[in-house]
């Protein structure tokens, strides 16, 4: 298990970074031991009331972009449209980010504006530059601008050291007397896995490329490639939220932080272990595995969460 474990992080420490502070997801990592606390680093959390805009860079279906829509929606336990949500939900999984922060400044989320960008005007090969460019097309202030590629675009480091990733910018708003003024935004990068890397970022809904080996599990939307973005989806909001500038809470190297969800790779339910994401509810009917309702009936799979309060990773089931 040491040996694991070492491994692990040294596949974590290679994840790459831009601009202020970048923290990458990928999710065919093995469990590791996360008992140790994340410090906080007195850095700016995010606070009040935050948009989430989604750039939707490439050709997505509407049933594809529903399905991330629902996920952000479901984010928040005061949508009138949460009101009939079964548990356990993404709502209560959100809740362990409020562990973080004081009673007074835990933002509020909304859903943004949407971007749509089908015929790629950047080209198909992206670098980082090109995601900040791309992230810069939503709000500059009070936001997290969220670029979601899709699955014929190439990323650097996409599948090869990461399936997302998130950062911060700086750009410039208008102030309430009109001046303008420079803001620090933070947005996230999510890729869609379906055709490039689904046994890296994907898993446990495809066969993974290393380690032990599993049959792939049936994902609750019907779609390999987004379900698998909704799970790093999941773990970069959870990041952003608690380390959105690179000097908010995280453990180790603040080039390759463990995060608030990071720091409990490859753990989705109770039993988890190398190779298992743990004894997750399935749906009778589809036999899709899933552990949080969303707003419209969706079922989700979530990450664990680092759990400050028991200084553990904390499921849904």
């Amino acid at each position: 298990m040491a040996s694991s474990t070492h491994f692990i992080l040294q596949v974590l420490l290679v994840f790459s970074i831009f601009h202020l502070s970048f923290a990458s997801r990928r999710l065919t990592e093995l469990v590791t031991d996360s008992s140790t606390l994340l410090q906080y680093h007195n850095g700016a959390l995010l606070s009040g009331k935050i948009s989430i805009n989604l750039i939707w860079y490439g050709n997505f279906k509407p049933s594809q972009k529903a399905i991330i829509t629902d996920f952000m929606t479901s984010l928040s336990s005061s949508s009138t449209s949460l009101k009939s949500e079964t548990e356990p939900s993404v709502a209560t999984w959100w809740k362990t980010t409020d562990k973080y922060y004081s009673k007074t400044n835990k933002p509020s989320f909304k859903l943004g504006k949407q971007v749509s960008d089908p015929d790629c005007s950047l080209g198909k090969t992206l670098k980082d530059k090109h995601l900040i460019q791309l992230a810069a097309r939503g709000g500059q202030a009070d936001a997290i601008n969220v670029v979601l590629t899709a699955h014929d675009v190439a990323v650097d480091g996409f599948c090869s050291s990461r399936c997302g990733t998130h950062g911060s910018s700086s750009g410039l708003s208008k102030s309430a007397n009109g001046k303008r003024k420079n803001n620090k935004f933070a947005y996230i990068w999510v890729g869609n896995s379906e055709t490039q890397c689904p046994g890296q970022c994907a898993w446990p809904f495809h066969q993974p490329i290393y380690g032990p080996q599993s049959a792939p599990l049936i994902a609750p939307n019907n779609d390999v490639g987004l379900d698998g973005m909704v799970i790093n989806l999941a773990s970069l909001m959870a990041g952003t939220a608690t380390n959105p500038f690179g000097n908010g809470y995280y453990q180790g190297d603040a080039n390759a932080p463990l995060e608030a969800a990071s720091a409990c790779p490859g753990v989705y339910a109770k039993g988890a272990y190398p190779g298992y994401a743990g004894d997750l509810l399935v749906d009778s009917t589809t036999g899709a595995s899933y552990n949080a309702h969303g707003t419209n009936g969706r079922k989700y799979l979530l990450p664990a969460m680092f759990d400050p309060s028991t200084s553990s990773c904390s499921t849904l089931v």
